[in-house]
């Protein structure tokens, strides 16, 4: 395939993806060769080849063979910039054995190369400015700006945590974009622990322990999504202790996700759960009004960009804001969808449509909380049996998780006070006034409550 044909192929994506999809994905593609039906594309880090791997491979395939050409698949080979042909030789200069290029999508193995991590990738969509800060997440955002800095390490580990949708990874790739650009030498590597726990049982199973000990040892900046996912897994969990211990002596930075405060995590070591918390843990709380407003006003730029001057009604973005409350990402999805909708028929984007065209996210995020269903949750919280919670037995251990559970009945449900009571056993509702006065009272107090309390609130309204 020539340059002239891959170049009328990239302005058939650049159509049909969109200006922001194009720039961020496909321009950093650089075709190299057709071998027995393959083609083979270098990009500049694994996070973009297997982006694009999942999401544009069938568009390219289908523009490339009504182009004539007999390609059969697609494959991506990482390429480091200094491995890129130059403009005056036009050949690609040999990597080293140590950093030769990998195929996206292929195993990489346990090597001693830091060139076998991934590192984080540098993606424009997810930076400190285009983050939207509110209330709720003004203290992780503060700290997060605090360790892209890269200056002396302050807070080891950084403990991101909060609900799906709240910004955690857009924070971590957001730290990961400017300390790359303040200091390339950095290596900063950005993996699940889904993936950690992967290499790890590969290195094992290879009897390669030690490269991958030395590998992870000899990083700059670890980052880790999703810790939970360690929790249960005993080898693994050890493994990562000894490499999170090795890193804290080297004075190295750790930056760590997860959907839930360190304590929280069932089956974590005790020790583990320490370690993180030896740190700063900062919660991501859920956004409130103001906050989805701000990622809407943001996001409508993006979409005008990509998809024209769409006209959208007054108070479109305001009822968006007021009724898709689950998360960020629901609501970023929802209006790019009536985006792609008004651009589809030509009409501008009015309250009235709005409500058709979402009709089935706005169903979802009217689910009623019930008493029942909130009385199922705070006595698999705290362990004790339903009957127990609505009977009426007094101790303590059970006492309290019911005052918690009339408490959220109260904040979540529209039921009045004496059909509560009624709901827990036929309690007088100065009995379930008490309750949530009670449990006011402790939040203020004990920081313990309150974490119970946010930690119920979402997993009921998620």
């Amino acid at each position: 395939m020539t340059d002239k044909t891959w170049g009328k192929i990239r302005d058939e994506l650049r159509k049909t993806i969109g200006k922001n999809n194009y720039v961020t994905w496909i321009e950093p593609l650089e075709y190299s060769g057709l071998k027995d039906g393959v083609a083979h594309f270098d990009v500049p880090t694994q996070f973009i080849g297997d982006w694009v791997s999942r999401n544009f491979t069938d568009q390219i395939l289908q523009l490339m063979r009504a182009s004539g050409e007999p390609v059969q698949r697609i494959a991506f080979d990482v390429v480091k910039p200094g491995e890129r042909p130059s403009a005056t030789s036009g050949r690609r200069k040999k990597a080293p054995d140590c950093e030769k290029r990998r195929r996206i999508g292929e195993p990489s193995g346990i090597g001693g190369s830091l060139a076998d991590l991934p590192r984080a990738p540098l993606d424009p969509r997810f930076t400190f400015e285009s983050f939207v800060v509110g209330k709720p997440n003004e203290l992780a955002f503060a700290a997060a700006k605090r360790v892209a800095e890269g200056g002396p390490v302050s807070y080891n580990p950084l403990f991101l945590y909060g609900g799906v949708g709240l910004g955690k990874t857009h924070l971590m790739l957001a730290i990961a974009h400017e300390l790359q650009l303040r200091r390339p030498e950095l290596a900063v590597v950005y993996i699940s622990a889904e993936q950690f726990m992967y290499r790890f049982v590969q290195a094992l199973r290879d009897k390669k322990t030690m490269d991958f000990k030395e590998l992870f040892r000899s990083v700059d900046v670890l980052m880790v999504d999703d810790v939970q996912f360690i929790s249960g897994k005993n080898s693994t969990q050890e493994e990562f202790f000894h490499t999170f211990n090795a890193l804290v002596d080297q004075n190295k930075q750790i930056i760590i996700s997860a959907d839930r405060a360190p304590g929280e995590i069932k089956n974590l070591e005790e020790r583990i759960k320490s370690r993180l918390q030896c740190g700063l843990v900062v919660d991501l709380h859920p956004t409130d009004y103001e906050l989805r407003l701000g990622v809407l006003q943001q996001k409508m730029a993006r979409q005008k960009a990509e998809y024209g001057d769409i006209r959208l009604a007054d108070g479109v973005l305001e009822f968006l804001a007021h009724r898709i409350s689950a998360n960020v990402r629901v609501l970023e999805g929802a209006l790019t969808r009536l985006f792609a909708f008004a651009s589809l028929v030509g009409r501008e984007i009015t309250l009235e449509m709005a409500q058709e065209c979402l009709s089935d996210i706005l169903r979802a995020s009217d689910r009623k909380i019930t008493i029942e269903e909130i009385q199922r949750k705070v006595a698999e919280h705290y362990n004790i049996r339903l009957s127990d919670m609505i009977g009426p037995r007094r101790m303590r251990t059970i006492a309290r998780p019911r005052q918690m559970a009339m408490y959220l009945a109260k904040q979540l449900t529209s039921r009045s006070l004496p059909e509560i009571g009624r709901r827990f056993g036929g309690r007088d509702h100065t009995t379930v006034m008490h309750g949530v006065r009670r449990i006011e009272d402790l939040m203020a107090t004990d920081s313990q409550i309150a974490d119970d309390v946010e930690l119920l609130r979402r997993s009921l309204e998620g």
